[in-house]
């Protein structure tokens, strides 16, 4: 590797677990996500998977997800998904109830900055 950047889109590094499902197969196995774009993924397990395989993966806050492997490495692999995601969804918190609105926090005015003064009382100088 040379160190430089080819990578065309952005990828959150994080540690996530996810569950996958390899082409219609009723075995579900939990892998490790390392990194998770709009796009793809990379994941590590130990599982057999070859370039092509078409995948489902669930992933938290997202819900299933297919795709098919672009590319294995030893016991991880790159997964290129066919709809673009909301990869942050991934990152926050998991939601309880699916149809509960995400938490809104009471706006802080403790830090507001002050009125602007009255023009009324300035004085030129």
């Amino acid at each position: 590797m040379t160190g430089v950047e080819t990578r065309s889109v952005a990828r959150d590094s994080l540690f996530l677990l996810a569950d996958i499902r390899i082409e219609q197969g009723a075995e579900i196995h939990r892998v490790r996500v390392r990194n998770l774009s709009d796009g793809g993924m990379m994941a590590e397990g130990n599982l057999k998977v070859k370039r092509g395989h078409r995948v489902d993966v669930e992933l938290r806050n997202i819900g299933g997800v297919a795709g098919s492997v672009a590319w294995v490495q030893d016991n991880r692999f790159g997964i290129a998904f066919d709809e673009e995601i909301d990869s942050q969804q991934a990152r926050r918190p998991p939601q309880t109830d699916e149809h509960a609105p995400a938490t809104m926090l009471k706006a802080s005015w403790a830090h507001r900055a002050p009125p602007p003064p009255d023009t009324g009382k300035l004085r030129k100088i």
